[in-house]
């Protein structure tokens, strides 16, 4: 492997301690180059185009069941090695600590070939010059079969870095017992911010909530939706905080409105779940991906629906992407590019996808939930799934964010006073 420079990787592994308790929630480019050679175009034909030798993946635990998974990827695994000639150790690497593993493991030059990261992984690497840019070997690729949204946490700078595998798209789940109690119709549920708010009004009077708030986890599960919804942003790639726009202060009006009101807990300043109330029957939606619609189908305890995601100015919500990059310093870079374009092609995202219960990011791999009606349902609302905040101090600004957003919530602040003063705080993070 080239050597990437120690330092660097120092460095950065001290920013993503610093940071990883505060956003690491989920289940994953700059061009300056850290040492070597320019990457060389491959040719048509993986075996035409000389592949040869091994490449050494690391992935991690996707499900509970490691039997079946493991089998899942002895086939992915064997379609590589059939088509390329190109031999796979694959690695399977906890979730903890991930970053220092990879990190440490490039800067000792024996790292893997191929990883999976999440996306506010991406931009910090790809912003030092770790990951190798997967362009030059795309020619000829179907890159239209991936959901737009799956492409944005791949994406930096123009360049792309990594290839998803799998999304999530988060909406909300509708009790129908108490839909029915507050005189609604569960096949007429909210679209708007607007119509959102006339049940939920209609639920605090029947003594119920409206709807769960974890104001102690991620904001990609709290503020960002309604900002993105509202036609808001918080930072670009340039730089540019928008925090405390228009939209963005909209977006702490409508949550500041709905803490006032009565219409989510009044422990949602510090919660990290709602689990009692929901499952009580005390609530008439939550936030909810697969893994809860899946936990719900295994509890019985009542019937519910899934509403799609909701819109303000914008129709938008939440969902992770995982995706699977290079790093810069490969011995292997075709090889490695190559097995990052089979392990996320239609046939091998619907092996990893059915074992894993993910959503697949490529459009003709959808086909896989044909029987479920509620995976099938989330796999359509990827299209309007981000994945967060796309920057290499993705990770870092949330708590920042936070603290203003539940300064507010306490009454100690305006919507606009909290906004202003997250904006300040992002500047002050980036140097600016």
């Amino acid at each position: 492997m080239r050597r990437i420079g120690f330092f660097l990787l120092l460095l950065l592994l001290g920013a993503l301690v610093v940071g990883c308790s505060a956003s690491d929630t989920d289940t994953g480019t700059k061009k300056e180059e850290t040492g070597g050679e320019k990457p060389e175009v491959v040719g048509e034909t993986e075996k035409e185009a000389g592949l040869s030798g091994e490449i050494t993946v690391w992935a991690h635990p996707f499900t509970g069941d490691q039997e079946t998974e493991g089998a899942m990827w002895d086939e992915v695994i064997a379609s590589y090695e059939e088509q390329t000639g190109v031999k796979v150790n694959f690695e399977q690497i906890p979730w903890a600590n991930r970053d220092q593993k990879v990190l440490t493991a490039l800067a000792a030059n024996n790292g893997p070939d191929v990883f999976y990261v999440i996306p506010d992984q991406m931009p910090q690497y790809a912003d030092a010059g770790m990951l190798l840019a997967l362009d030059p070997y795309l020619e000829g690729f179907d890159i239209d079969d991936f959901v737009d949204t799956a492409l944005v946490s791949t994406t930096w700078k123009d360049e792309l870095y990594g290839l998803p595998i799998l999304q999530e798209a988060y909406t909300y789940l509708y009790n129908v017992d108490v839909i029915k109690a507050i005189g609604e119709d569960p096949a007429n549920l909210p679209a708007t911010w607007e119509e959102f708010e006339k049940w939920a009004e209609k639920a605090k009077d029947k003594g119920f909530y409206a709807t769960s708030f974890q104001g102690g986890g991620s904001m990609n599960g709290t503020l960002y939706p309604f900002l993105w919804q509202a036609g808001g942003d918080v930072i670009t790639a340039d730089n540019e905080v928008l925090i405390n726009n228009e939209a963005g202060v909209e977006a702490f009006e409508f949550i500041n409105k709905m803490y006032k009101e009565g219409w989510i807990p009044k422990d949602s300043i510090t919660a990290l779940e709602h689990d009692a109330l929901w499952e009580g029957g005390k609530m008439l939606a939550v936030q909810g991906s697969g893994i809860s619609v899946s936990r719900m189908l295994s509890q019985d305890l009542f019937e519910f629906v899934i509403a799609p995601p909701m819109k303000n100015k914008e129709q938008l919500t939440y969902g992770t992407t995982g995706m699977f990059v290079a790093p810069i310093n490969t011995d292997n870079p075709a090889a490695a590019a190559e097995f990052i374009k089979v392990v996320t092609n239609s046939d091998n995202q619907k092996k990893f996808n059915t074992v894993t219960q993910y959503i697949p990011t490529r459009e003709s791999a959808k086909d896989i939930f044909g029987e479920q009606k509620y995976l099938a349902q989330l796999a359509d609302y990827t299209q309007f799934a981000l994945p967060g905040v796309i920057h290499p101090e993705g990770r870092t600004i949330m708590p920042l964010i936070q603290a203003e957003l539940q300064t507010m919530m306490e009454g100690k602040k305006t919507p606009k006073e909290a906004a202003d003063a997250a904006a300040k705080a992002i500047e002050g993070k980036i140097g600016k």
